[in-house]
């Protein structure tokens, strides 16, 4: 009997290198820790996380190369909509 499973590699959890404008504190987030904004406009589109080491709320903007790593390493993501 051959399992589905044969043959995969275990893959590494992503990790995200970031910093906290409050305490400079340096340090990497699991996806889990982050949340990706897309708005209409790149105004309306950032990344949020609680900072580790002191608590902040950090919110940073999300360019589209930033937006491209942060999908993909599967951060959950909201799209906002326009009301007009």
């Amino acid at each position: 009997m051959t399992s589905a499973f044969s043959g995969m590699t275990r893959v590494d959890p992503v990790v995200f290198k970031a910093a906290c404008p409050d305490c400079r504190a340096h340090f990497e987030l699991s996806a889990n820790a982050l949340r990706l904004a897309i708005g209409a406009t790149p105004k309306t589109t950032f990344y949020s996380f609680t900072c580790p080491e002191c608590g902040a709320a950090v919110r940073k903007p999300a360019g589209e190369r930033i937006v491209e790593l942060l999908t993909g390493g599967g951060v959950r993501t909201l799209r906002l909509h326009s009301t007009v």
